[in-house]
């Protein structure tokens, strides 16, 4: 799905997740491979701001807050559907004080505007999300330019599954495909390209043979 094709991304996004969001985890659990592993590898300090893009019903989030008290959490969604399910998930972890929820394109993000934060963030990451977002070159730059230098972007998503089964792929393929999933082959060139212009130092880690990937983006 191209840009051009969606007229309003938010209205999209709400009527996919109006219903979705009900039982959205315990769905995603048995596929969203990685998640867990991207946040131990996140070594979150006192004071430090992080912020989830696309955080859909708040599960990351939630996970982080109760890991790292100390700290201040962000998270941003299209859906305006989604963030209900994740702001009544948060008050009811007593966690309002510690994670702040903004309805929000991934390309407009802004940390003065969006969340009237004074400083750019010490972390932003991406949980199956880069897969969903057609503007996703606009996306990873909109996080690289709300992160302080030194810091990191986090990407863990859906990869090739070159590795695995041809049958395999064709069924997954098709089945992401009916939630606007999808796997964007210019993604790891276009990350490569940002590593070869010195913006950042890039890792990337395979995920079950290539199912999905984890990426750090070390912003230079």
């Amino acid at each position: 799905m191209e840009k051009s094709e969606i007229r309003n991304p938010k209205s999209d996004m709400n009527r996919m997740y109006r219903y979705q969001r009900h039982f959205y985890d315990l769905t995603r659990k048995y596929y969203l491979l990685g998640r867990d592993r991207m946040i131990e590898e996140m070594h979150v300090q006192t004071g430090e701001t992080v912020l989830e893009v696309g955080c859909g019903t708040g599960r990351n989030l939630i996970v982080l807050a109760d890991k790292y008290p100390a700290a201040k959490f962000y998270g941003l969604d299209a859906s305006s559907e989604m963030l209900k399910t994740a702001q009544t998930k948060i008050d009811a972890k007593n966690l309002t004080s510690h994670i702040k929820l903004q309805t929000e394109l991934a390309e407009d993000l802004d940390y003065r505007k969006t969340f009237a934060l004074d400083t750019p963030f010490d972390t932003i990451f991406f949980s199956y999300s880069i897969t969903m977002i057609p503007t996703w070159r606009e996306s990873i730059a909109a996080a690289l330019n709300n992160l302080k230098p030194g810091r990191s972007v986090y990407i863990v998503d859906f990869w090739d599954q070159k590795d695995l089964p041809k049958w395999f792929q064709k069924l997954l393929r098709s089945w992401l495909k009916q939630f606007h999933v999808r796997h964007w082959s210019e993604l790891m060139p276009h990350l490569e390209s940002l590593e070869e212009q010195g913006l950042i130092k890039l890792t990337i880690t395979p995920i079950a043979k290539r199912y999905a990937f984890l990426a750090k983006l070390e912003k230079k």
